[in-house]
């Protein structure tokens, strides 16, 4: 069945088509945005099999009419998703940075020491948790791609490859370990059942322990028209309001937030069980009280969010065209996740982009999902002399132009499709 839906307006479907939410149970009628079909944009391909079938899903995000968490289907398990993962953390130096400074913080607020233990749940590579050794403070990792886990065991990270859930943390109680502190970061979006995770995290937790989650907000992703972070490994989409709903559910409680920069605008949540001592911050109530404010519990402020999207798919293809029309020469840097939704839903193939290079040495040689963009070693750009750089992951904007100031020399620019055509000379940026 095929529908024609005005911008902007609610797009309403039978329960019975989409299913329940999977926060609160119940039915999802309205849209969000749907971004058409796309596949699994980590899935990146090998030489040998650009040929072959790929499998395509709906990316079609939806918003609860009751909690208000906007959503995506699960349309494949994370098993499928998550054994074998492209994703190394350590490639993004501000990344880690941002991770060793969290470390120092954690352990000067909450007393951590050589008595305490840390669990970090998508512990990836160990880009986090290595901070904590220095610190002689004990900790476990838990991830459950192998290939990546691996490279944390050699940083000496003691990792378990296991997906987190209760069953997990039962048997990890039953082995006497009870959590100081829990971390979580940018994993929450792609639990596809939030419930039983958060349900694990409360029973692992101590009585007075301590959880931080940070997730993209989705304030930022609305506001700054961030469409290209919704794609098949991130089930969930989450305002404060979401997290405190869902926290109520399993008798946590959250005492303080931060508004952090990373990934287009994150918050940094801390909870804790319902009936510990730790204080709440004022700026919890807030940020609260702000999201009620900007619309987050009227079903419309979600569902005109489409209209950016069309827009910025016209724009950014307009400025492509225009620069081919002109002979210019356009390769991509990076080969992210989001990337591949923004080159899928826009239709940006090699008769845009020649190849797109990347740091991570585990995706040169393989191709994009989808469009099929060869990807190879940053060193390719000084070999091609491109005339524009698209920068897919635009969140590391700032530090892409620092590292690659020197296209500046042949007069090539940089590129930011998010949230609007942004080109910029390096030769002129200011950090």
């Amino acid at each position: 069945m095929h529908a024609i839906f005005k911008e902007g307006a609610t797009a309403q479907f039978g329960a019975a088509q989409y299913g329940c939410c999977r926060l609160c149970g119940a039915p999802l009628t309205s849209t969000f945005v749907n971004l058409g079909m796309s596949p699994l944009c980590e899935s990146f391909l090998a030489a040998g099999e650009i040929d072959k079938m790929e499998a395509y899903f709906p990316l079609h995000a939806l918003v609860c009419g009751e909690c208000f968490l906007v959503q995506l289907r699960e349309y494949v398990q994370p098993v499928h998703i998550f054994s074998e993962y492209a994703y190394f953390s350590s490639y993004s130096t501000s990344w880690v940075e941002h991770a060793r400074r969290y470390c120092e913080m954690a352990v000067a607020r909450f007393g951590l020491g050589p008595t305490s233990q840390v669990f970090e749940i998508a512990s990836n590579d160990g880009y986090l948790l290595q901070h904590f050794l220095p610190l002689g403070v004990p900790v476990v990792g838990i991830e459950p791609a192998a290939n990546v886990a691996e490279a944390a065991r050699r940083k000496d990270i003691p990792t378990l490859v296991e997906f987190f859930g209760s069953v997990l943390a039962r048997r990890l109680v039953s082995q006497g370990q009870r959590a100081d502190l829990i971390i979580g970061n940018n994993v929450l979006a792609q639990v596809p059942n939030l419930n039983d995770f958060t349900a694990g995290m409360a029973h692992l937790l101590a009585p007075e322990g301590v959880i931080t989650l940070e997730f993209p907000h989705l304030e930022r992703l609305i506001v700054e028209n961030q469409f290209d972070t919704i794609y098949h490994e991130h089930f969930s989409y989450f305002s404060l309001l979401t997290i405190d709903r869902l926290a109520r559910r399993h008798h946590l409680r959250i005492f303080d937030v931060e508004q952090l920069i990373t990934h287009g605008g994150s918050l940094r949540v801390y909870l804790c069980h319902a009936d510990a001592e730790h204080k709440p911050s004022a700026r919890v109530n807030a940020l609260l009280t702000h999201e009620r404010e900007i619309g987050f519990e009227d079903i419309e402020s979600y569902t005109r969010f489409a209209a950016k999207v069309h827009r910025t798919k016209r724009r950014l293809l307009s400025f492509l065209i225009e620069c081919k029309e002109k002979g210019a020469k356009l390769c991509g840097y990076g080969a992210p996740g989001k990337g591949n939704t923004l080159l899928n839903y826009c239709g940006i193939g090699t008769d845009f982009l020649e190849f797109t290079v990347d740091r991570n040495p585990y995706k040169h040689g393989r191709y994009t999902p989808g469009m099929h963009i060869p990807i190879h070693p940053v060193s390719a750009i000084e070999e091609v002399r491109p005339d524009f750089l698209l920068i897919l992951p635009w969140n590391l904007k700032r530090e892409i132009v620092e590292q690659m100031r020197h296209v500046g020399s042949w007069g090539c620019k940089m590129v930011a499709p998010i949230p609007d055509v942004e080109v910029i000379d390096p030769r002129d940026f200011a950090p």
